[in-house]
């Protein structure tokens, strides 16, 4: 029993790295899509073009790739980050592209009468986007970014590549010490974990936003 607490501390440690990354990149990749939405989704020929090779780019390659460009690949072009920035940054951008689209897809999803009704009232673009578009959307896209979260959660191992310890390379450690598979069923157990936290979040925000329907 001390072993398995004693192996679990030390995972939970790695666990810090992967909660970090992961709250920084859900924070600023939801941000950074709905202002991308919001872009592809307006008026602007050329602004919808640049949207729309970016996420092209970024959905279309590998967050692998992504990752060893962001780290080892920059610094051929006199830009050095340290692991944790190369893995935030990937991580933002990449995922930003995911939720460009689904945000981009739940406002078009909403029926021209809601905008023209708007101008009856006499709301303007802002109002009607904050008022009436946006949390309408926000209920029809809860589905598919919480599956997003969740693809979060276990793309996060991959900075273990670059050299950083998470939750899956602190498990790896201690098992190249201890031959043992244990932390490997630990690690799997707090992946689980997390996860089940995600999910019962994304359902609580959905039976909150279901008046909007």
């Amino acid at each position: 029993m001390d072993y398995i607490l004693n192996v679990t501390g030390f995972i939970l440690e790695g666990a810090k790295v992967t909660g970090q990354l992961y709250i920084l990149t859900a924070v600023f990749s939801v941000l950074l899509g709905i202002l991308c939405a919001l872009a592809k989704s307006s008026r602007f020929r050329l602004l919808r073009m640049i949207i729309g090779f970016y996420t092209w780019v970024f959905r279309g390659t590998p967050l692998l790739l992504q990752l060893f460009f962001t780290y080892y690949g920059l610094p051929t072009l006199g830009i050095t980050l340290e692991p944790f920035q190369a893995a935030a940054i990937t991580f933002i951008i990449n995922y930003a592209a995911y939720f460009t689209e689904i945000f981009r897809a739940g406002i078009e999803s909403i029926g021209k009468g809601q905008y023209e009704a708007a101008r009856v009232l006499g709301l303007n673009y802002r109002q009607t986007m904050f008022r009436i578009i946006i949390p309408q959307t926000v209920r029809r896209v809860l589905p598919p970014t919480s599956n997003e979260a969740i693809n979060l959660v276990k793309d996060s191992a991959m900075v273990s590549v670059i050299g950083m310890t998470d939750l899956l390379r602190a498990a790896r450690q201690v098992l190249n010490r201890d031959f043992t598979i244990t932390p490997f069923i630990i690690a799997a157990i707090l992946y689980l974990i997390i996860s089940s936290v995600i999910v019962n979040v994304f359902r609580k925000l959905e039976e909150r936003f279901s008046i909007y329907e």
